[in-house]
């Protein structure tokens, strides 16, 4: 007998909570209690070079003024700073401190961790397969940064 259809999404978004949920649980942990979900789009779309507000906005999906609020508290909390455009004086990048990057580095492994975990669970194959058939079902480009944009759609 089969799942109800509607089933499906809820159970792939039940997923990724879970393991966000205990990826949070973990950073708090491990010293960062402030970061929350959105925090790591941020991060990502910023990338190791940095970018301005605007851009930051265009490539969450959220207006240039949230992205500004976003970037305003992670500036207070020590994870984000501005500084002028080396290639432009009239541009102000926002660029992770080394508290943001130790945040991204403390992620990838607790992310290692989690699946390890999962696949504890499951079983190494069964989990590969898992993720070998998300690849067939979803684009290529599986990382879109503009999701919390998107949830925030009206």
């Amino acid at each position: 007998m089969s799942s109800p259809a509607h089933e499906l999404p809820l159970r792939l978004l039940m997923a990724f909570r879970v393991l966000i949920d205990e990826l949070h649980e973990e950073l708090a942990r491990q010293g960062h209690p402030d970061l929350r979900p959105m925090h790591g789009f941020v991060f990502q779309a910023i990338g190791p070079g940095g970018t301005t507000a605007a851009d930051l906005g265009r490539l969450l999906g959220v207006s240039k003024q949230a992205a500004g609020k976003t970037v305003d508290s992670l500036e207070r909390l020590g994870y984000l700073e501005r500084g002028d455009d080396p290639s432009d004086a009239r541009r102000r990048l926002v660029r992770l401190t080394p508290r943001g990057l130790d945040a991204l580095r403390r992620s990838a492994g607790i992310f290692e961790r989690l699946r390890e975990n999962w696949s504890d669970v499951l079983g190494e194959d069964r989990l590969a397969a898992m993720e070998d058939d998300l690849r067939r079902v979803t684009p290529a480009d599986y990382f879109r940064l503009d999701i919390p944009g998107w949830f925030g759609a009206a």
